[in-house]
């Protein structure tokens, strides 16, 4: 006798039922993507319309031919090679500081206990309370007494200096990133530490060879959005650079407006060209990014 193989049943996929409530939530969800989208859309269909064009048949009209002229004249017009250096001046230098510092101090409240561990955090934390429009006349004129060594920068006091925009991003970030990497080390079994210290490892290599390569994900996720905050600054770089050249590109795009008139088509290819560095950092890093936070919350 031959034994027959029965073919084990696979259930059947179950379909979750149309409702008007899933039906409203969908309609919600898709006009708000519009929503959103619709301002970088425009943007992108101005910036590919002649300026002739524009003003003839106006911005709400059917463009008779696409051009991407407005993208070669803003890159030659606005100098945007010279404003991307000094952007990057002031945001890498920053981003980067920001992470060490940020990472010391989270690594300290979280894996030490002392008396004041919770008071130091919040009293980081409570640095993205305040407003910074409310620091902008005392910082300024702060900024102008403070004087600088020639061998730092070429202006005399912070003012007009890449420093001093470098040390305001860094004392308003440190609290959003402390608090994030803080509680992100908290997730990390003591145990591992404490092994690293029975076989004599000093707290410096506790902290840089054990807990830093543990924290990439989320080191990641923070770089992501650190670089777009501090590449997108307007405020500080309008109010601590009185010098044109020594501006970043988001204060630089005011070069394309001109004295008597103003092409707009031209500012949105400007403005597309000066959002792209942090469109590329955002895809490269999109898996860190999103790992990083979402990692923690799945430790216990």
């Amino acid at each position: 006798m031959t034994a027959t193989l029965e073919r084990p049943s696979v259930p059947a996929k179950k379909t979750r039922p149309v409702t008007p409530a899933r039906i409203a939530l969908h309609v919600f969800l898709i006009l708000t993507c519009l929503m959103t989208l619709a301002p970088l859309l425009w943007a992108v269909y101005a910036s590919l319309r002649t300026y002739d064009d524009t003003s003839v048949n106006g911005y709400f009209s059917i463009a008779k031919s696409l051009t991407f002229d407005n993208f070669a004249k803003a890159w030659e017009i606005g100098d945007l090679p010279h404003f991307y250096w000094n952007t990057f001046l002031i945001t890498v230098p920053a981003l980067i500081i920001t992470l060490v510092l940020s990472s010391m101090v989270a690594f300290g409240v979280s894996r030490f206990s002392f008396k004041f561990n919770i008071a130091l955090l919040m009293l980081f934390t409570a640095g993205n309370l305040l407003p910074q429009q409310v620091i902008v006349t005392p910082l300024w004129r702060l900024y102008r007494l403070i004087e600088l060594p020639a061998w730092m920068s070429e202006s005399e006091s912070l003012i007009d200096s890449p420093l001093g925009v470098i040390l305001i991003h860094i004392a308003f970030q440190m609290g959003f990133c402390t608090f994030v990497l803080s509680n992100y080390m908290k997730t990390i079994p003591y145990e591992l530490t404490e092994a690293a210290r029975v076989d004599g490892a000093s707290v410096f290599r506790q902290y840089w060879q054990l807990t830093l390569p543990l924290c990439r994900p989320v080191l990641a996720a923070l770089a992501t959005l650190e670089f777009t905050w501090i590449y997108n600054d307007f405020l500080w770089a309008l109010v601590l650079i009185q010098d044109g050249d020594k501006m970043p590109v988001t204060s630089a795009l005011q070069n394309l407006k001109g004295t008597f008139f103003t092409d707009n088509n031209l500012i949105a290819a400007g403005s597309l060209l000066v959002a792209l560095p942090t469109l590329v950092v955002f895809f490269v890093l999109q898996r860190q990014f999103v790992g990083g936070l979402t990692l923690g919350s799945t430790k216990g």
